[in-house]
């Protein structure tokens, strides 16, 4: 299993690499920055399918943060530079970061940083939200097929949790650390695993299946989730060629 990258995706990385390069030039007060592709960008690469979901992940500074620093690099060497949005974190909603988008060299890219989140006891939205490694960033995502990254530098995939890249080869639905962690985090994730399963075919982990019907965790998913990201969620399930996953969807609502 390997990364093949398209013309633009390897002109992007090239220019990634330079901007990181002539920041630590410019900036050299700041720490070094390194970024990688993460998430599903780097699953459907392997898997042999194109992707636009392009998630730049940063090590050392906000993503809206760099995404202005990029902006400055591409106008020093006279490249167009399209307006950087910023969305706004929403942690009482499972949306923990705020992160900025922007196109560049043609692609639509979110720019976000590196997590680790710290949290209240008896609750799960977290105190605060602080600069990761990858290896932390890698276990607070929803599944192990999609806590893969793409170092741009070194132009290699990184599995951090040593499970990603196996049960993307063996077709498994798993979440990095515990079911009920991970879903108390963001309960939209049981959505997601039903999604991915019903979109690769693959099978979903005996305790993550258990754990969807738990029933805190469907009032989580009622209570902590807006209408409209289940709806963006559950339409994606039904715009895939298989969706007879989705006849769990009831048990995981109601």
């Amino acid at each position: 299993m390997q990364v093949t990258l398209t013309e633009a995706e390897d002109q992007l990385c090239q220019l990634l690499d330079n901007a990181t390069r002539w920041l630590g030039k410019e900036r050299p007060d700041l720490p070094p920055v390194e970024l990688r592709i993460a998430g599903g960008w780097v699953r459907d690469k392997l898997l042999g399918l194109e992707s636009h979901d392009l998630d730049i992940a940063v090590n050392s500074m906000t993503g809206y943060e760099f995404a202005q620093q990029l902006a400055a690099y591409q106008q020093h060497i006279g490249q167009p530079v399209k307006s950087i949005a910023k969305i706004a974190s929403n942690p009482e909603r499972s949306k923990h970061l705020e992160t900025a988008t922007s196109v560049v060299l043609g692609l639509s890219l979110d720019f976000v940083h590196l997590r680790c989140e710290e949290y209240q006891e008896h609750s799960r939205i977290p105190n605060s939200v602080t600069f990761g490694t990858p290896t932390q960033d890698a276990y607070r995502r929803d599944i192990t097929i999609n806590t893969l990254f793409y170092n741009v530098h070194r132009r290699e995939v990184e599995d951090f949790t040593d499970m990603g890249l196996r049960d993307l080869q063996e077709g498994i639905v798993r979440t990095p650390l515990a079911p009920y962690e991970t879903f108390m985090d963001d309960p939209l994730r049981v959505l997601r695993c039903i999604r991915f399963a019903t979109r690769f075919q693959f099978r979903i982990d005996a305790d993550v299946y258990e754990c969807m019907s738990d029933s805190s965790i469907k009032m989580a998913l009622q209570k902590k989730i807006s209408r409209e990201r289940i709806g963006v969620e559950v339409g994606k399930m039904l715009q895939g060629k298989h969706n007879t996953l989705c006849t769990c969807l009831p048990a995981c609502m109601h």
